[in-house]
């Protein structure tokens, strides 16, 4: 385990792209973006309880890897990270499914490539929410 990274129980499953952690941290995935489910101000978008069920399945009541990029915290005082488990890259694997597209912004970011060519893959196969939402 690397400096930059810490071992953390995920206690739910917030949408697609969040979740809460048992010391009650709230980590939003860098790098993607999920249609939101629970966004107060937005109703639910296409494909987003789909993300939410995937993401849930990938790591709900599971010991993640937590991962930090450039950026530490948004303006809404979530925790910014890479979500690792069980050898799975979990942002990386909720683009190439179709689940989340890419959100780069910093694209010096060490998965930002990776990501943005993931989402064009996705998109090329019709995957997930580029086959079924506009």
């Amino acid at each position: 385990q690397s400096p930059d990274t810490e071992r953390a129980l995920v206690a739910r499953v917030i949408d697609g792209d969040t979740i809460e952690l048992a010391d009650g941290r709230v980590v939003r995935y860098l790098g993607i973006n999920a249609p939101e489910t629970v966004h107060p101000e937005r109703p639910v978008e296409c494909f987003g309880p789909e993300a939410s069920a995937k993401n849930k399945e990938l790591v709900q009541g599971k010991v993640v890897e937590l991962q930090r990029g450039s950026e530490e915290i948004d303006r809404f005082g979530r925790s910014l990270r890479y979500v690792h488990f069980g050898g799975v890259f979990v942002n990386a694997e909720l683009v190439a499914e179709g689940y989340a597209r890419p959100y780069i912004f910093d694209p010096d970011d060490r998965y930002s490539q990776v990501l943005v060519q993931l989402g064009q893959w996705a998109k090329l196969r019709g995957h997930g929410l580029w086959g079924v939402c506009d």
